[in-house]
């Protein structure tokens, strides 16, 4: 099994699993599930507060093709 760094083997993989952020990931998720999703989003801040991890979670979302209820990313 090849090596696999903690912060990369543990990131959230979907809205729910990010904490600390709630009302950003409320906003992002209700503009999936509403389907008003702007042309670009600005991810702003300090070091380790999540802004990969948001816009990833943000893709796989927009890339889904069977969205879950809430908005999930699939897979």
């Amino acid at each position: 099994m090849a090596y696999q760094s903690l912060y990369r083997r543990y990131r959230p993989q979907r809205f729910g699993e990010i904490r600390g952020q709630r009302h950003v990931v409320s906003a992002l998720q209700n503009a999936v599930v509403k389907g008003e999703v702007g042309h670009a989003y600005l991810f702003h801040g300090p070091r380790g507060t999540g802004k990969t991890t948001s816009a990833r979670v943000l893709a796989k979302a927009l890339n889904c093709e069977n969205l879950g209820p809430e908005g999930e990313p699939c897979g």
